[in-house]
């Protein structure tokens, strides 16, 4: 099988960190690149989550913010088929308003 080879960027810190680890392992950095790589391939999946902060419009965020600060909530319903009355109720009244 032909080889390839690549280089990766890292913080040095990083690198040394890992190439630390590795050596721990009893491998060296590339076997661990190679490893990964595999498993990635194999499983169709990177083995561990990948995330980042969701990306809301400024009327979601002040909204996040409201309820995290417990302002302009409605008020409470002592079940789901209250909620669910209340709301179709404002859905019949916008309905008969338009």
């Amino acid at each position: 099988m032909a080889q390839a080879a690549f280089s990766v960027r890292m913080d040095e810190n990083l690198k040394k960190q890992f190439e630390a680890l590795c050596n721990d392992f009893g491998m060296n950095m590339t076997t661990a690149f190679t490893i990964f790589a595999k498993a990635v391939v194999r499983e169709r999946v990177i083995p561990f989550p990948i995330t980042a902060e969701p990306n809301y419009n400024e009327v979601t965020r002040q909204a996040i913010a409201d309820v995290n600060a417990g302002k302009n909530l409605s008020r409470r319903f002592s079940s789901y088929a209250e909620m669910k009355a209340e709301l179709d109720a404002e859905i019949d009244a916008e309905e008969f308003d338009a």
